[in-house]
């Protein structure tokens, strides 16, 4: 996988100017990673990130039209990228079983960086996902932002699980809510395992978090 040069396409109604389009856009986008995974979304602003790339504050404005436009942006990216590892991972298996589990470890997974996409940290931006992503979306302007489709990467990710859940088990009745569930859930024992480890029963090395969601999917459907 890592040999293959994939694009990653982004909904142009979040960005003012595509930041692939230029090396400091890339620049715009690979440190803003760094600086909200260091400082937290809340005490990151364009003003320091004008600093940290030695670029004027209003250079950053060309690109994004807010901070808010660009933790979105990064979501976007996030879950493409999620999504072609999906459809990589399922793709030409026989056994929707094998599929499910394939698709659950993928989700569940530590997330190691892919060196297909040489401005994005993934470990990084999985982190930011992790802890930031919900700032995003829970805001007063949700409604509008989903009907122009700004989440719409995320949500065709829980859509072919979904997919898959139902190819296993046609009757079940909620795939959406297991797999958005298995998501969430597995984003919060991460933080837990690092922030509040007597909330998770993560241990290093054990592989518990996809071994319990597997296993939570398996019985739920089966």
């Amino acid at each position: 996988m890592e040999n293959l040069q994939i694009h990653i396409t982004i909904n142009s109604g979040l960005y003012t100017k595509n930041p692939e389009s230029s090396d400091l856009g890339k620049k715009i986008v690979h440190t803003s990673i760094e600086m909200i995974n260091d400082l937290g979304f809340e005490a990151f602003t364009f003003r320091k990130l004008g600093v940290a790339i030695g670029s004027n504050e209003s250079s950053i404005y060309r690109y994004f039209e807010s901070k808010h436009a660009l933790l979105v942006y990064l979501i976007n990216w996030y879950w493409s990228w999620i999504e072609y590892k999906l459809v990589f991972a399922t793709t030409n298996v026989v056994s929707a079983k094998d599929k499910l589990n394939n698709a659950i470890t993928l989700l569940t997974q530590e997330v190691k960086e892919d060196n297909s996409f040489t401005f994005i940290n993934e470990v990084l931006l999985n982190e930011i996902i992790i802890s930031e992503s919900t700032k995003a979306y829970y805001t007063k302007d949700i409604d509008e932002e989903n009907e122009k489709g700004f989440y719409k990467t995320y949500k065709r990710v829980v859509q072919r699980v979904s997919d898959i859940v139902l190819e296993l088990n046609p009757k079940f009745e909620f795939p959406h809510m297991l797999v958005s569930t298995v998501i969430e859930g597995a984003h919060h024992q991460r933080y837990f395992s690092k922030h509040l480890p007597a909330l998770t029963d993560f241990k290093e090395g054990k592989n518990n978090i996809v071994r319990f969601y597997t296993d939570l999917v398996q019985k739920t459907i089966l």
